[in-house]
């Protein structure tokens, strides 16, 4: 079926949810786990969910479970909230799972920064313009890690037609200020790529939301953070984005190593689902679990929510 509505700018403006991928002990995909962890996002008041993110664990993903994960995720979020499936790998299977979205009822897709070794920049907008011929009415939300990127590059990015969005993902917020004067907000969504941790200077530096994985464990707090953004007041915003640093600290650990781990560990400690990773990643060590349960309690989960250990 077709996505129905057109997406806008507008609905970005906001905290945009990465959504975990639970798997079971036996490290099979873990559908009732993964319908808790969507409940918890859109019931906490989250209004854009991204399955088969890098926090999804999208490049572990077979094709059977990026299907099936998407298509759950598109059942428990209903009308509540925008679900934007990431889409990526090979230009072929991209355009295959951005099909897929369409085919689900999603409006959005997110596409992956290309991981092949040999990306030139031609290239690089090749890849988004063959996406959006295959399916011209989804909108495009690109995702940009790749600091060879220039704004210049980025800006005939956002001219390709069906490019909605640019996930920001370069700690560089000065040349993010010169995109957001290069590019017109009513057509194009620029948000801070990079989590709670940035988002106070990419929101002065134009940005319009930010993305969490953190928000998958306690909602409130992302949320909180954007509603201060987005009413000025950058003091509070940065209280509230060093209570955040006690798990985003832990994720970017050894090269973001555990950036997948920390939020399962949360989930896991709260009884939304287990804490299993797959290869290449791996589980939170033991000794970590502390940090975990400390940003738990400091976030205040534990005033709705059981630390169960």
């Amino acid at each position: 079926m077709a996505g129905g509505r057109t997406v806008t700018p507008a609905e970005l403006a906001t905290v945009v949810a990465i959504a975990v991928t639970p798997f079971t002990d036996g490290g099979e995909l873990d559908e009732p786990g993964l319908a808790r962890a969507v409940d918890r996002l859109v019931g906490g008041g989250i209004r854009v969910v991204v399955p088969a993110g890098n926090t999804s664990e999208y490049h572990a993903l077979t094709e059977a479970e990026w299907q099936a994960s998407v298509a759950l995720t598109v059942e428990r979020a209903g009308d509540k909230a925008l679900v934007m499936p990431g889409v990526g790998r090979d230009l072929a299977t991209a355009v295959r799972q951005a099909e897929s979205a369409r085919e689900l009822g999603c409006r959005s897709v997110m596409v992956h920064q290309p991981v092949d070794p040999f990306v030139s920049t031609e290239g690089w907008l090749a890849y988004h313009a063959r996406i959006h011929a295959a399916v011209p009415d989804l909108a495009l939300v690109a995702y940009v890690r790749d600091a060879r990127r220039t704004v210049d590059d980025i800006v005939r990015l956002t001219e390709i037609g069906g490019v909605l969005g640019v996930k920001y993902a370069i700690a560089d917020p000065p040349s993010f200020a010169d995109l957001v004067a290069a590019t017109d907000p009513s057509r194009v969504a620029l948000v801070c790529g990079l989590a709670e941790r940035w988002a106070v200077p990419f929101a002065a530096s134009g940005a319009v939301g930010f993305t969490s994985g953190l928000a998958g464990i306690v909602p409130r707090l992302s949320l909180d953070i954007a509603a201060c953004l987005d009413a000025g007041d950058y003091a509070k915003a940065r209280e509230l984005v060093a209570v955040a640093a006690g798990l985003e600290l832990l994720r970017a650990r050894d090269g973001s190593a555990y950036n997948v781990a920390a939020v399962k560990e949360g989930l896991a400690q709260l009884g939304v689902c287990g804490r299993t990773v797959r290869p290449p990643a791996s589980e939170l060590p033991v000794g970590l679990r502390g940090i975990v349960t400390d940003f738990l309690r400091a976030a205040g989960a534990g005033a709705d929510d059981e630390v169960v250990g």
